[in-house]
């Protein structure tokens, strides 16, 4: 029978989703349907990446799809690109106008992470070629590392992340909890012995699309799978109970209010310190307790949000005010997307019919 990463590779370029960090700049994608061959038969483009694969911007999706669905991700990618197309033009960027990109893709330390290290890779004079400089970058830690290795540079370092995570849970029947370091460095070291090196970038890719397409969390659909055969999981009928993820912290629910004071078409805003702990210069919209004395108006809506393992629900009414601080700013609905705007102000003004 053929090799795993044979069977995988030859699914892989049969077919696979078509995602605009998977192309060229010109929007040409690289080899055979998809596939790009490793440094043995790759030509390669100035910098030395795989041709047709830009670092940055494979960077800047990796980056992007940590905690994030793709489909969810595309439009934020294409924005971020059209306004900075470079390492040179996200360095020079001021931090909010990285923000208000960022805006409601969460997890914002990632966007102030992706500036640092643009600051620091054209301090140095490029790119990282190399796995240890590219990781040892802010915000690149050893999944993003070995992504941007081996699919720019064809080098042959395997990527682990959830998706990968789950189909080496089931094809090697393995019940460990995939929360502990142990069992991640188990199965790094799995994934590793599975890459084919002179296909590093099309096997990571390869295997990626496979957690996400085929080998899904609920309902795998094990018969569409190009390498089932070969699959422990599925022959121990155990694919439904794994990977194992051993819960660590009980969810925590809060309740609130966000308030929605309107004037002459603009709604009031304020701006967290530059010092807060969490988000640090965005734009929310007030809880009461900002405004103690706001009159309260109609019920508008509900939202909900999650914060790792906090779950908020927060009701949206509408409010007056008299008087606010210098923290706060009138906004028209047209400059909100110019301005660093929290995710859950975002999923509020949507509610309240201004975004």
């Amino acid at each position: 029978m053929d090799s795993f990463s044979e069977l995988l590779l030859d699914w892989y370029h049969r077919g696979h989703r078509d995602l605009p960090w998977r192309a060229a700049p010109d929007g040409a994608v690289s080899g055979p349907d998809g596939a790009v061959s490793g440094p043995d038969g790759a030509v390669s483009g100035p910098d030395g990446a795989v041709s047709g694969y830009d670092p940055y911007r494979i960077w800047v999706s990796e980056i992007m799809l940590q905690q994030t669905r793709a489909q969810a991700v595309i439009p934020y990618y294409q924005r971020f690109l059209k306004r900075f197309p470079t390492v040179e033009a996200l360095a020079a960027a001021p931090e909010p106008d990285v923000l208000a990109l960022w805006s409601g893709l969460g997890y914002y330390s990632r966007a102030r992470n992706l500036r640092r290290a643009a600051q620091e890779m054209v301090a140095a004079g490029g790119f990282p070629r190399e796995y240890a400089g590219l990781r040892a970058m802010p915000g690149i830690g050893d999944y993003t590392a070995a992504a941007i290795a081996s699919i720019a540079f064809g080098l042959p370092h395997a990527v682990l992340d959830g998706n990968v995570m789950r189909v080496v849970a089931r094809v090697e029947n393995d019940a460990a909890d995939i929360g502990a370091a142990g069992t991640r460095a188990r199965f790094r070291a799995i994934a590793q012995a599975w890459l084919d090196p002179g296909h590093a970038g099309p096997f990571n890719q390869a295997l990626m699309e496979l957690g996400a397409t085929v080998c899904l969390p609920a309902k795998p659909l094990c018969p569409a799978c190009p390498v089932a055969a070969g699959c422990r999981g599925r022959e121990a009928g155990t694919v439904d109970r794994l990977p194992v993820k051993l819960r660590r912290k009980a969810p925590v629910r809060i309740e609130g209010v966000l308030l929605v004071v309107r004037h002459r078409g603009r709604v009031l805003l304020r701006q967290r310190d530059a010092d807060a702990r969490r988000m640090a210069g965005f734009w929310d919209l007030p809880s009461p307790e900002h405004l103690p004395g706001a009159r309260l108006g109609e019920h508008l809506g509900e939202i909900r949000h999650t914060i790792t393992h906090h779950h908020y629900t927060l009701e949206v009414r509408s409010a007056g005010v008299s008087v606010a601080g210098p923290e706060w700013g009138w906004f028209r609905p047209a400059e909100l997307t110019a301005i660093p705007l929290s995710t859950t102000a975002r999923k509020a003004l949507r509610v309240a019919g201004m975004l």
